[in-house]
């Protein structure tokens, strides 16, 4: 997935200022309690970014876009 694939389920661009580096990474927030996570700018590789359930014991990892988005439509309409 691109990041521009990113930028077009809506993810929300974060930043983290720490120690020498800064580093970037997207969130995509559901519901309070489940949201989606990036890999952050400095993990990706030959331009694959990946999307994460965030703060998971076991991650759950996806790295396709059509995946996302039909999750993402699939949870939202179910949100009562």
């Amino acid at each position: 997935m691109t990041e521009k694939e990113i930028q077009l389920l809506g993810f929300e661009k974060n930043t983290s200022f720490g120690g020498m580096e800064s580093f970037y990474y997207y969130t995509y927030d559901i519901v309070n309690g489940l949201s989606f996570i990036s890999c952050a700018d400095d993990e990706v590789k030959e331009g694959n970014w990946y999307i994460e359930f965030f703060n998971t014991e076991t991650p759950i990892r996806f790295y396709k876009f059509e995946e996302v988005q039909t999750l993402i439509n699939l949870i939202e309409k179910r949100l009562i």
